[in-house]
């Protein structure tokens, strides 16, 4: 099957190829303002022109019809931006044949992605959180461009070419992409060129055919992931949590007072040097550790998503989990924030969830309110309360003694044999006992709780466990 798959390689330009590059997202930059600017114009010329109808006497349809005809269209679109460019481009940028088109054509596309990002967001059809209305692009924030036509694609193993910039080595053989292109399996989409912490960076995104890959092992495997240790696995396997954030929090905190103590960016003075320097060390502090969590996170889900047919995890709430506490205890669970933060559950989550297509394994979402951690893996018993210091699971029905996490991926595991869901899907809560008393079986014939009406119940039968099923 084909699927999009980018190929991401690090640039070694030399000071030339550097000032084009910078160019270029300079131009991007500027394109994406000036199309603000635009419609802000537009749309404040309609008001305007809006209300002086109505003043006049004018209906509200008439008003607003007379004030879009007199004030000329906004663009909203694309296509639109781009004609509204290529008509001023002459006036407002004389400059701007010393970039490729496809620069400014970059900052026009990522406009009106947002501007259709927010108007999807206030209409519902975008889930997830609200966007808000597009902002101007400051001087010095993330540089990037993409290109989507002309001459561009991979060379060699070492060389990849760019409109208008031409010919550049990379730092990372690109042997990868280029067998995949030289064999008819791949085709390249687009490029994107971006910075991070004085590095440039080229990814190609490029529509793969992936073959089938033969998964050794079709036992479902439960991953309960913590900040104790990064991942454990329902076969007993442990993956320690390397605290990559931790290594280097030392030297970003000395980094960051020294930044605080130089002049910086303010209105009328420009930075001192010595602020840029210590700028650019603190953002390779930053860079660092992202790459390692990366790395260590790409390695674990490859792991996972070639060697297992099923995997389980679970929904986690990583916002909830890191809101900050209100009152005395507001910076209580700094410390505890940080670490879940480090970890990186959702980029966990994220890249298992588009492995198992690529490998044909399949990825099983356990349900945010499923008990895992509280229910015991031998006899099904679920806690009233489980703490968060309490890292061994006793359980009081049958005395099982075992590690909460290692507890918690086998209950996952379990989850599966009970499920067809999808990759991607949450599960249902059809493994637990309901909130009116009904019994339902466990995921493998084990016993199952009871709702109770008051707050005593058989040895593991806990209403607060019901209630969590319901809760839903």
């Amino acid at each position: 099957m084909k699927y999009l798959q980018a190929f991401r390689f690090e640039l070694d330009p030399d000071n030339k190829t550097r000032s084009a590059l910078t160019s270029h997202a300079g131009a991007a930059r500027f394109a994406f303002n000036w199309g603000l600017a635009l419609v802000k114009d537009r749309l404040d010329a309609r008001r305007v022109l809006e209300t002086l109808a109505l003043r006049q006497g004018a209906a509200t349809a008439e008003a607003k019809a007379w004030a879009a005809g007199v004030g000329g269209p906004v663009p909203w679109s694309l296509p639109a931006l781009r004609k509204e460019w290529n008509r001023a481009k002459g006036e407002v940028a004389p400059w701007w044949a010393g970039n490729s088109k496809e620069a400014y054509n970059s900052g026009l596309d990522a406009l009106a992605r947002a501007m259709a990002g927010f108007f999807d967001a206030r209409s519902g059809l975008r889930k997830g959180s609200r966007l808000g209305w597009p902002k101007f692009k400051k001087r010095g924030s993330r540089q990037s461009f993409r290109v989507t036509t002309g001459s561009f694609g991979v060379l060699d193993g070492r060389h990849v070419r760019l409109p208008r910039i031409g010919v550049i080595r990379t730092k990372e053989p690109t042997g990868k992409l280029a067998w995949r292109l030289a064999a008819g399996v791949g085709r390249i989409l687009s490029v994107s060129v971006s910075a991070q912490a004085g590095r440039w960076h080229v990814a190609f995104t490029c529509e793969v055919e992936r073959p089938e890959v033969e998964i050794p092992s079709a036992v479902p495997v439960g991953v309960d992931v913590g900040v104790k240790c990064l991942a454990f696995l329902s076969t007993g396997e442990k993956v320690t949590n390397p605290r990559h954030l931790a290594r280097w929090r030392r030297r970003q905190a000395r980094l960051q007072g020294e930044l605080a103590r130089r002049q910086g960016p303010a209105k009328g003075k420009a930075p001192s040097k010595r602020w840029a320097r210590s700028k650019a060390r603190l953002a390779k502090s930053h860079r660092k550790v992202a790459s390692a969590r990366a790395d260590g996170l790409h390695k674990l889900t490859t792991r996972l998503a070639t060697t297992h047919a099923v995997i389980v995890i679970e929904d986690l709430n990583v916002a909830g989990m890191t809101a900050k506490c209100g009152g005395r205890a507001r910076t209580g669970k700094t410390g505890l924030n940080r670490a879940i933060l480090d970890v990186a559950p959702g980029e966990l989550r994220r890249q298992l969830a588009y492995k198992t297509r690529w490998y044909g394994s399949e990825l099983v979402i356990a349900d945010r309110w499923y008990p895992s951690s509280k229910t015991c893996s031998q006899c099904g018993a679920v806690k009233t309360k489980l703490s968060l210091a309490e890292r061994t699971y006793n359980c009081e029905r049958c005395g099982l003694v075992i590690d909460r996490d290692r507890n918690a991926s086998i209950n996952l595991a379990a989850l599966a044999a009970s499920t067809s869901t999808a990759s991607g899907a949450g599960t249902g809560q059809s493994h637990l006992a309901n909130g009116w008393g009904e019994d339902r079986s466990m995921p493998t014939g084990r016993w199952s709780s009871q709702n109770r009406q008051d707050s005593t119940a058989p040895a593991g039968q806990t209403a607060a466990a019901a209630e969590q099923s319901t809760a839903a």
